[in-house]
């Protein structure tokens, strides 16, 4: 969180966003009134014009609103926490007060990434659910409760990503042993040897493919040579030894 405020002061400063986009989209989501909107406007436009602590009379010069009014909108951005005031040196030592809306910015940069997590949290759900329904069309049946129960427990307490399970049946289709038990074991021999993504698995797949290819005696006969083409050497995970 510290970072991207600090990204966004330094953006801010540097005039490289523009921040009224961003406060018109997520100003009504903070329960913040339109006449408060219009304030907080007015305060960026003479941030942009070098006066940084706009009086009252400064804002019912360019509003229709009474000076009153005016403060106890201001006031009731301070409460809120979206303005603040703050204190600063000039070049001249002298000392002055400001209006800060950081607050406001990282109230909203809270909320973008509080809409990014949830954004993921679903798809992430979704992809899981689409676990159960790919070992269901590979297996050609509904799942039995234990099945289920330890497909979540991959997910839940072992903490394999949904791409890492499907390589895993992958591998268990492609060695023709399709069951939870193998593909179980497959995933155990993968966490010992930490592979954690689709990649690394398919890698170590290919590395051990190719010594059992690189490995295999001469055949004798052009049949026997024809025979030995057609199969593919596969790992079988319920042999391997610790």
């Amino acid at each position: 969180m510290s970072t991207n405020n600090n990204r966004l002061r330094t953006w801010t400063e540097q005039k490289m966003i523009q921040i009224p986009q961003l406060f018109f989209q997520f100003y009504k989501e903070l329960n913040i009134e339109d006449d408060e909107a219009l304030i907080v406007m007015h305060l960026l436009a003479f941030h942009m014009e070098g006066n940084d602590f706009p009086t009252p009379n400064d804002l019912m010069n360019r509003l229709t609103m009474p000076g009153n009014d005016i403060t106890s909108r201001l006031q009731r951005l301070m409460q809120k926490g979206f303005l603040g005031i703050t204190s600063d040196v000039d070049a001249n030592g002298k000392l002055y007060e400001k209006y800060s809306v950081y607050p406001l910015w990282e109230r909203i940069m809270q909320m973008i990434e509080m809409k990014e997590h949830q954004k993921s949290a679903a798809s992430l759900r979704q992809e899981e659910g689409e676990i159960f329904r790919l070992f269901e069309e590979e297996m050609g049946r509904l799942l039995s409760p234990l099945e289920l129960e330890k497909i979540g427990s991959w997910l839940d307490e072992d903490k394999h990503s949904p791409a890492l399970i499907k390589e895993a049946l992958k591998e268990a289709v492609f060695a023709d042993k399709l069951s939870i038990r193998y593909i179980d074991r497959i995933l155990l021999e993968w966490k010992k040897k930490n592979i954690t993504t689709p990649q690394a698995a398919q890698k170590q797949s290919e590395q051990f493919r190719e010594k059992q290819t690189f490995n295999r005696p001469p055949v004798r006969t052009m049949q026997q040579e024809a025979q030995s083409t057609n199969k593919v050497p596969f790992y079988n995970w319920l042999e391997e030894r610790e």
